[in-house]
């Protein structure tokens, strides 16, 4: 059972800071029914990074997850909300994927954002 119908995603950045990068990725149940998320571990979600296309930064590229299956429940109009964080961006001008995890269950979300030369 695939519930892409029923999932509405957007993703936000400060993109402000030349530090670090805070990306907020809220998924909305946008169906009639209650929906279950099923996940297997504690990555509920993902936040790629592209330049050009091209990636250049993967929020879970060389981390540990605990491998715990847990689930969330969202009823109609309901949001949840996942953070991520780049640290040390590269100056430049990006977009911003991020891809809930669940395992029955997928939705992403795009936008642009920039990183500004250091002071």
């Amino acid at each position: 059972m695939t519930l892409e119908g029923s999932l509405e995603a957007r993703v936000s950045t400060d993109g402000t800071g030349s530090s670090a990068v805070a990306f907020r990725f809220t998924v909305t149940n946008a169906g009639p029914e209650p929906i279950e998320l099923q996940f297997s571990d504690a990555a509920k979600a993902e936040f790629v990074v592209q330049n050009a296309g091209q990636e250049v930064w993967r929020f879970t590229e060389g981390r540990a997850f605990m491998q715990m299956l847990s689930a969330e429940r969202l009823a109609p109009e309901e949001s949840t909300t996942y953070d991520g964080e780049w640290e040390e961006p590269r100056p430049g001008e990006y977009t911003a994927v991020a891809e809930l995890r669940a395992q029955d269950a997928s939705c992403e979300a795009r936008t642009e954002f920039r990183v500004p030369e250091s002071e």
